[in-house]
């Protein structure tokens, strides 16, 4: 049964299956991030304004109609791109706070009284590859 809903300033990608949720303030970097993640094989889910709703104990995202299957590239320009459609979210990055911590503790996030997995940011040159590779295979301990 789909439960309450609700629209984030936030971009979202899906790879192997597992969202991921970018937050974070204006000029972050969420579509920088997104789009590295794209050309590591992950599909975009919706960029600049993100749809939630909770599904169950699913967390779910797509983009508003308006949006769907595009994704802003500062200095290039809006890019087209194939768009995935509803996706559960599995996990949260936040660019907007900064992780000071070498090997982090577990951290979550509650989006619609669901808990999900939270990675601190910022966008740094090898956050795009760490990301694929939680979402491909989670994280150790």
């Amino acid at each position: 049964m789909a439960g309450e809903t609700g629209t984030v300033h936030a971009s979202a990608v899906v790879m192997g299956g597992r969202g991921l949720l970018v937050t974070g303030p204006s000029g972050s970097g969420k579509s920088a991030l997104c789009l590295s993640l794209m050309g590591r094989g992950a599909v975009l889910v919706a960029d600049d304004r993100v749809r939630l709703w909770r599904d169950g104990d699913r967390l779910m995202a797509d983009a508003p109609a308006s949006l769907r299957g595009l994704i802003e590239a500062r200095s290039v320009g809006i890019l087209r791109a194939d768009a995935a459609g509803p996706s559960p979210i599995d996990l949260i990055v936040d660019l907007g706070l900064v992780e000071d911590q070498r090997l982090p503790p577990w951290r979550t996030r509650e989006v619609l009284g669901l808990q999900r997995p939270l990675v601190f940011g910022p966008l740094t040159p090898h956050l795009d590859a760490a990301l694929r590779q939680y979402m491909l295979a989670g994280r150790a301990g």
